[in-house]
């Protein structure tokens, strides 16, 4: 089975703040907290608030679904509230989580996201949650499918975009570093397509880290990222030039998953030899780190980050 998406990665500890699927939203962080508690009024109010902005929408459902007994707590919401499309989707958004660990039955997961994409028809978090669950057990054909129903409903979907990415690095591992994998296409087509100031323009990267997790764990690619020349090669450094480049133009406070772009190229930067330009990244990044790329391939993400720190910053 291939490893789960980010930002599905290993368990975290319960008290380390760093890793954490909710970044840097406090109003997340404390409905998630209160949720655990059985406490759903505030899980309807912050997602209601949340409207159609629809990456900010399945960032805060996803991890909410994340929350220990986040589906019984849904299931509660929804008997008291049957018509309501937002505890229909985290129900689901919860089904899958629990499909992915093992812990509920695949079936009832996707019966789960279909009852919420009727309810909810313009809504594409339903759909990523389906995404979601094919990109570890879905066939190739399903993964397009679902991705195309998510770019229906929202073209920039950051999330969809990075599942992808990450599946189809995933395809063809016997060719090595071939520069004309479809990774490459597929995010180079992708920033191309997007608005200039659009988060995918960092995709090119995320692929590029995606793919080198793929090469890695069949032994193509040398397991110490920054031994590899994955990160050195002309790709590597027209890719990370574009993807800095627009950081510092474009970059966007407001952006729900941005720290999820900034991880990805401060970790290329390091990878690519680039202290200064990584320094820089880290000091956005503060205590905001993520598990994808830290952990790739098969590494210790708390360890790679703080030796990250270390080598950019000059700090423990």
């Amino acid at each position: 089975m291939p490893p789960l998406p980010p930002p599905l990665g290993r368990s975290r500890r319960r008290t380390d703040r760093s890793f954490d699927p909710a970044l840097d939203d406090i109003a997340l962080v404390e409905v998630r907290a209160q949720l655990i508690q059985g406490r759903w009024t505030r899980a309807r109010s912050l997602i209601a608030e949340t409207g159609d902005d629809w990456d900010r929408r399945g960032h805060r459902l996803v991890v909410l679904a994340q929350a220990a007994g986040a589906a019984a707590w849904a299931g509660d919401w929804l008997l008291a509230e049957p018509e309501s499309a937002d505890a229909v989707t985290l129900v689901a958004c919860a089904a899958v989580l629990g499909a992915l660990r093992g812990k509920e039955p695949e079936v009832l997961a996707r019966e789960a996201c279909r009852r919420a994409a009727e309810r909810a028809p313009a809504d594409p978090t339903p759909w990523l949650a389906l995404l979601l669950l094919a990109r570890s057990l879905g066939t190739e054909e399903e993964v397009t499918q679902l991705f195309d129903q998510v770019r229906l409903r929202h073209p920039e979907h950051h999330h969809a975009h990075h599942l992808m990415a990450a599946r189809l690095a995933e395809r063809r591992p016997d060719t090595g570093s071939d520069p004309l994998h479809e990774v490459y296409d597929f995010a180079a087509w992708a920033a191309e397509q997007a608005p200039a100031d659009s988060p995918l323009a960092v995709l090119p990267v995320v692929a590029h880290a995606e793919r080198y997790r793929a090469l890695a764990a069949t032994g193509r690619e040398s397991t110490d990222p920054e031994a590899s020349g994955h990160w050195t090669g002309r790709r590597a450094r027209q890719v990370m030039k574009a993807a800095f480049d627009w950081w510092l133009e474009w970059e966007h406070e407001g952006h729900p998953r941005r720290l999820v772009d900034l991880n990805f190229l401060a970790h290329a930067k390091l990878c690519e030899g680039r202290p200064a330009e990584a320094a820089a990244l880290l000091g956005r990044i503060g205590p905001h780190a993520t598990e994808a790329p830290w952990s790739y391939p098969g590494r210790d993400p708390q360890q790679a980050f703080r030796a990250a720190r270390s080598a950019a910053l000059g700090t423990a």
